[in-house]
């Protein structure tokens, strides 16, 4: 399949260096103030056309993932007026008309660019259908979706909506090539408030392989720790506001920009793209770990050797520090690809199928940003285990997401642990 379409020639680059502050360490004792190199570039996207082999895809997808955090946010500040609507799939996850106006947005847009890819997603129109969320879900999707020769119907809508159910498409067992979306990972986020982060993810395979990714997260605050010199501050004045989007392509590295300035303005204004890496943590219980929403600290993988603890100033030698305030997947590993977070660790349960749309889009970013993503035990994840749909993976124990320096200390002691139960 020919994914390659011409795009306009690449603009001027500037690039800025400044130094950021890391808990990153070189011994066990002192900590280091690492050189970062942060790279302001102004540009459609940040790298050239001839080193990013699915530069349009990614660009469609940029642009797709954008739309969708100003319909979550235009969502959101309906939610809990006279005409929000907040309704709870049969597993009692909470859905809004956003899960299913991002999907169907984000079909409707590839659908048109590449009609030929196909896309896998979490939801289906079904549940739309029997809860009567047609016109809202429609009327979200048409401030969004790009120009039209006629308004969008009911069925335009709830077509899109199944163009990413498991029903649309089998796969078999030769390579293949998709999009694969999370709506909204994190809706227990989207509901609680402007504090719990929650993200628009999408990434797209090619035979096996993930190729790119974007994730956008609306109510995402930047760092505040970068020095005071009188360039930083500058940088810093830049990048105020809340909301990112991180973008990986393969061989280019991980991206991010701010996406305050796309959706609280009426024109856009030239976006800053600064590239971002993991953190250089090398000491375990030197490491920020993000951990599920619903995992105690004493049920964490490794509490039999560490315990946990979410206030930073009490971590120890035999304590971690855990990050709770993050809500579904894919946030934790924004937090790990952007240096936020060291580790995170993803327990399978034998109740509980593991989603590709959760992981897929983290996984790039992590290892663009210079991490390693694998199963238990240190093998890469099977994006194609399930032949037929590609909906599920079965990473062995389950998924182990680091900044690469610790990554064999953590598998040697989930290995330990898992040994003696």
């Amino acid at each position: 399949m020919n994914l390659l379409h011409f795009a306009p020639p690449f603009p001027a680059v500037r690039f800025i260096h400044t130094l950021h502050r890391s808990r990153s360490t070189t011994t066990t004792t002192s900590p280091l103030i690492t050189r970062t190199r942060l790279f302001t570039v102004r540009a459609s996207l940040p790298f050239p056309i001839q080193e990013a082999k699915y530069y349009r895809e990614l660009e469609a997808a940029v642009d797709v993932v954008e739309r969708a955090c100003h319909l979550c946010v235009d969502v959101k500040a309906s939610l809990f007026s006279s005409d929000g609507r907040i309704v709870e799939k049969i597993d009692q996850t909470p859905v809004t008309v956003a899960d299913f106006g991002v999907q169907a947005l984000v079909s409707l847009e590839l659908g048109k660019l590449f009609p030929s890819i196909p896309l896998v997603a979490e939801e289906d129109s079904a549940f739309v259908r029997s809860n009567n969320l047609e016109d809202p879900v429609v009327k979200a999707v048409t401030r969004q979706a790009s120009a039209e020769d006629k308004p969008l119907t009911h069925d335009d809508v709830l077509k899109a909506i199944d163009r990413g159910g498991k029903e649309a498409f089998t796969f078999g067992t030769k390579p293949a090539t998709y999009w694969v979306l999370d709506p909204i990972d994190g809706t227990r986020g989207f509901l609680k408030g402007s504090e719990a982060l929650y993200v628009v993810g999408l990434a797209l395979v090619v035979e096996g392989e993930i190729v790119l990714g974007v994730m956008g997260c609306p109510n995402w605050q930047y760092d505040s720790f970068i020095e005071s010199t009188t360039e930083v501050q500058e940088i810093r004045k830049n990048l105020a506001g809340s909301g990112i989007i991180m973008i990986a392509h393969i061989g280019c590295g991980v991206w991010t920009k701010r996406l305050s300035d796309m959706l609280y303005t009426t024109t856009k204004m030239i976006n800053g793209w600064t590239r971002c890496f993991v953190d250089g943590c090398r000491l375990i219980h030197e490491a920020r770990f993000c951990a599920p929403d619903s995992q105690s600290s004493d049920s964490f993988p490794l509490s039999t050797t560490f315990s946990a603890t979410t206030i930073a100033d009490s971590a120890g030698n035999n304590q971690i520090l855990l990050l709770p305030t993050c809500c579904g997947s894919l946030c934790k590993y924004l937090m790990v690809a952007s240096g936020r977070a060291s580790v995170y660790i993803h327990r399978a349960k034998a109740q509980t199928s593991i989603k590709i749309w959760d992981h897929a889009v983290g996984i790039i970013c992590v290892l663009e940003a210079g991490g390693k993503v694998t199963d238990w035990k240190g093998s890469q994840v099977d994006l194609a285990a399930d032949k037929d749909g590609r909906r599920i993976i079965f990473p062995s124990g389950g998924i182990l997401v680091t900044n690469g320096n610790l990554h064999d200390q953590i598998l040697d002691k989930i290995s330990s642990v898992s040994s003696n139960v």
